[in-house]
């Protein structure tokens, strides 16, 4: 199962260094001199040097020597193939894909949607749950909103703050307070 680990960024200088988005709790390894990376468009790349830059990284890939050739790759999507029951070595973290697909419940076991897609923000992570019928909404990815989540089961338990979600009645009108719309 292929990971996103990473998002090239635009050229750093002319010798082909480029600026990285990294996208992974694992950055010494996945981005350790040698290792080789998956890109969105079915190519590899092997890393020559990584170093701190910002809040990211300043990476140089074998073969990409000049600045034309490190600012072709802006926008690159970085992955590597994650090995069956891989998991990252805090508990409390989880793949993007482990997450992807699993059912949002809330404490009194209301099926609230399904996880279309974890977004990383600087301040915080979001899931973006699309419940069955209705609009699509996103919750702060934080212990105090997500208190539980069950890679095995498939679910997360959720307490999303008040006004979050609003009613919709059952033939799809707005609420009796007039939003109608979740989130």
């Amino acid at each position: 199962m292929r990971v996103v680990v990473g998002r090239i960024g635009k050229a750093h200088g002319i010798r082909g260094e480029v600026t990285v988005e990294v996208r992974t709790d694992e950055p010494e390894e996945r981005f350790a001199p040698g290792a080789t990376l998956l890109t969105s468009t079915g190519s590899s790349l092997t890393v020559e040097t990584a170093r701190p830059h910002g809040g990211g990284l300043l990476v140089s890939f074998e073969g990409v020597m000049d600045r034309s050739q490190a600012e072709a790759l802006r926008g690159t999507i970085l992955e590597v193939d994650r090995l069956p029951g891989e998991a990252p070595a805090d508990e409390e973290e989880y793949y993007d894909s482990d997450l992807i697909g699993c059912r949002v419940i809330d404490a009194t076991g209301t099926d609230l949607g399904g996880v279309d897609e974890v977004i990383h923000l600087p301040g915080q992570d979001l899931l973006s749950i699309v419940p069955d019928q209705g609009s699509s909404w996103l919750l702060p990815l934080v212990h105090e909103f997500v208190p539980g989540i069950d890679i095995n089961t498939r679910r997360i338990t959720v307490t999303p703050p008040p006004g979050l979600i609003e009613a919709e009645s059952p033939d799809g009108s707005e609420s009796p307070d007039g939003s109608g719309s979740r989130g």
